[in-house]
């Protein structure tokens, strides 16, 4: 469809009347809709992976209780286990998505793609088929008129308006960074600083920290996404926090816990300093009162 819509002279997009508007007023037009889309099977917590087993608050890396086997697992630190595999799939689904989608735009000859969409669903597994995790995106190719093609096209989670007022105020986007985070933590009898479950109200710490380092490592995760970009800085459009629990496989009777941490962002680079340049024309105001 998107070739007959480019041969015929016209375009689709996903812009809002105020996006499409917004886009123009900065010297881009619309080159088409684009797609891209990626099916992952992860199997994070099938086999005889686990986490290890803790008795008492979250055992950190190094400590004697983590050298005897109780060591949360987070992706990227400790040791390699099913939160580290689990976390790599959940970027590779998202950042496999987000390349189709840029090819799609380079097809069509955009320098870039405004508006883009990240859709994270789960397939449940049934008779037939196992359980997978679809990942989609969605954005509008642009292109700015009498410019030369970009050698990979640049991407935004931003709006048009919010694109508008990022070039307006001398700074252009380099690409979509992800922090993707997964921290997981076994155990056979959760319990509180105080007590076991049903003593009262009480934090339960090793679950604090579970959150906390997913949180931190998906951060660290998102720098590092920045500066392998050649980006500035990074204008975050979404953080989610994702708690869940399996029955452990390779321990039966224990509980594997997940906390899922993911950062979307737009990487962003300065190309002018506002300072140096003229302001932006004030907007005309007429006054539709009668009496004046």
């Amino acid at each position: 469809m998107m070739a007959a819509l480019r041969r015929g002279g016209t375009w689709d997009s996903v812009l809002s009347v105020d996006a499409f508007a917004a886009i123009r007023s900065v010297g881009f037009v619309p080159a088409g809709q684009v797609f891209g889309a990626a099916v992952y099977y992860l199997s994070a917590t099938e086999g005889v992976s686990c986490p290890g087993g803790v008795r008492r608050g979250l055992l950190r890396e190094g400590s004697p209780e983590a050298a005897g086997g109780g060591l949360i697992n987070v992706s990227g630190h400790g040791i390699p286990g099913p939160a580290a595999r689990l976390a790599q799939g959940l970027y590779d689904g998202r950042r496999t998505a987000i390349d189709r989608m840029a090819g799609e735009c380079a097809d069509l000859g955009g320098h870039g793609i405004v508006g883009a969409s990240l859709q994270v669903k789960e397939i449940p597994a049934d008779s037939i088929s196992a359980g997978a995790v679809e990942f989609t995106v969605i954005g509008t190719a642009v292109r700015a008129r009498g410019c030369p093609p970009l050698g990979r096209p640049f991407a935004t989670v931003l709006s048009g308006q919010d694109f508008a007022k990022l070039v307006m105020a001398g700074w252009v986007p380099a690409g979509i960074a992800l922090g993707i985070s997964v921290a997981a933590l076994h155990d056979h009898l959760p319990t509180t600083g105080s007590g076991s479950w049903g003593t009262g109200n009480a934090e339960v710490p090793a679950y604090t920290d579970l959150m906390i380092q997913s949180r931190q490592d998906a951060r660290s995760r998102l720098e590092q996404a920045v500066r392998g970009l050649g980006a500035d800085g990074v204008v975050v459009s979404a953080m989610a926090l994702r708690v869940r629990s399996d029955a452990c496989q390779a321990r039966p009777g224990g509980t594997d816990h997940f906390a899922e941490a993911v950062i979307t962002g737009t990487a962003v680079t300065q190309f002018a300093d506002r300072r140096k340049t003229a302001p932006p024309p004030s907007l005309a105001v007429l006054s539709l009162d009668a009496s004046e």
